[in-house]
């Protein structure tokens, strides 16, 4: 799998998805808070299936 998610996206999605994931566990404690795993997967992996659907890349080397 190519990287096609940049530094700063890639930085924006694990913290999107910790606090997220924390909702699970804190806070209000909605099974919502699962969909976190989502940005911070593809944070971590730093590869977005959606933005290969789409021709987006946000990845400066290539």
């Amino acid at each position: 799998m190519p990287c096609n998610e940049g530094k700063v996206d890639r930085a924006l999605r694990v913290i999107v998805g910790l606090v997220l994931l924390a909702m699970v566990f804190v806070g209000p404690q909605t099974p919502w808070g699962w969909v976190g795993l989502v940005p911070l997967l593809t944070g971590i992996f730093g590869f977005c299936p959606a933005y290969k659907l789409l021709g987006i890349n946000t990845c400066k080397t290539r």
